[in-house]
């Protein structure tokens, strides 16, 4: 018999000042430009000024967000550790692959050489909690999250481990940045965050962040939810998502008259937006619907902050008036479904149901 999958704690170090667990989307940060940088928690509360000054930007936020997971749920250690990131620790990989060049291949330092890999960031967990046990990394593009969240569900449905960290991390780099700026990614002039959602022009915010949760086959009293199901599709064609959609919802005996919220990762990209503006006005006009990226900016593993908004609404019982898409409002939802894509690929959806 499969077990549950709950979500115990949680932990977040995004633009936004999510690093305070006890309020949500309160004091809310606004901007006007086309990258966004995270807001820093203070670092030194979390990790020795000598270990910082060596750790890459990546490393720092997840540190920071996996312990506070980690000291919500009341644990040292857990069973597992699993990471999803598009692009790792690019930043230090892009340092050392500079210093080469600049010092023609000598008087390197191996410290971004032994940092400049995707899996750093749960390797680094690892050692400073002493956990030996699984530890992975997922490197899926923007479906990265999902990867982690659907290799953990399955390991703690079969009680082959009772906690599992898992997390969403990436940081932003200036090699990252311009190359998606050269080839027409990023919004081409500043944007404000009030006027993301409705954009009609091409491109995206791009922005980082680090998401942590324990996600256990336990129940305790600090559990926000339960992870129902996680499903990702390569590609689809605009006609093709509702369908999709329908098909998921039926599969997990669930119909969508049930689903209470719906969380969309609208990015203000006029070219790709059509498919969350086709769900909105066809297949999810009767739910309530919710918006986030103008608030977090678009990355990899974006979908790690609508996987904590979520349980924050699950918790709070409320949606903040900045997040809601429609008209359509609801104060104690029993089920929330989020669904994300990026430039028309690496479709997710993720369910979470009230415990």
């Amino acid at each position: 018999m499969k077990k549950s999958v709950y979500i115990n704690s949680i932990g977040s170090v995004s633009v936004q000042k999510t690093h305070d667990a006890t309020t949500f989307l309160e004091d809310i940060v606004t901007y006007n430009a086309t990258t966004l940088k995270v807001v820093d928690p203070n670092y030194k509360e979390y990790i020795p000024p000598a270990a910082a000054r060596r750790m890459a930007k990546g490393i720092k936020m997840s540190t920071v967000s996996s312990q506070t997971a980690l000291r919500e749920a009341g644990l040292e250690d857990v069973d597992a550790i699993i990471v999803g990131t598009g692009l790792g620790c690019l930043g230090d990989s892009e340092k050392f692959v500079s210093d080469i060049i600049d010092n023609d291949e000598q008087y390197l330092t191996p410290t971004r050489f032994i940092q400049s890999s995707h899996n750093t960031v749960a390797g680094q967990i690892a050692l400073a909690m002493g956990c030996k046990g699984y530890n992975f990394t997922y490197v899926h593009a923007n479906v990265s999250f999902e990867s982690s969240l659907w290799d953990a569900k399955l390991q703690l449905e079969t009680n082959e481990a009772t906690n599992i960290l898992v997390g969403g991390v990436d940081e932003m780099v200036n090699h990252h940045v311009e190359t998606h700026r050269l080839i027409g990614h990023l919004k081409e002039a500043p944007i404000s965050n009030e006027a993301v959602l409705s954009a009609k022009t091409k491109g995206c915010v791009i922005a980082e962040g680090a998401h942590f949760f324990v996600l256990s086959n336990e129940k305790q009293d600090t559990t926000y939810s339960k992870l129902v199901a996680v499903r990702t599709y390569n590609t689809l064609g605009l006609s093709e998502v509702g369908q999709a959609i329908t098909s998921f919802l039926t599969e997990v005996n669930i119909p969508l008259e049930h689903i209470d919220i719906v969380v969309l990762g609208n990015n203000g990209d006029s070219e790709y937006d059509t498919f969350y503006h086709h769900l909105s006005e066809g297949l999810f006009k009767n739910v309530s619907q919710i918006a986030y990226k103008h608030l977090s900016g678009e990355y990899d593993t974006a979908t790690a902050f609508a996987f904590w908004v979520a349980n924050k609404i699950f918790k709070k019982r409320s949606v903040p008036e900045v997040l809601q898409l429609n008209t359509l409002k609801t104060t104690s939802p029993e089920r929330i479904l989020i669904y994300n894509q990026y430039r028309g690929k690496n479709h997710s959806l993720v369910l979470l149901e009230k415990c």
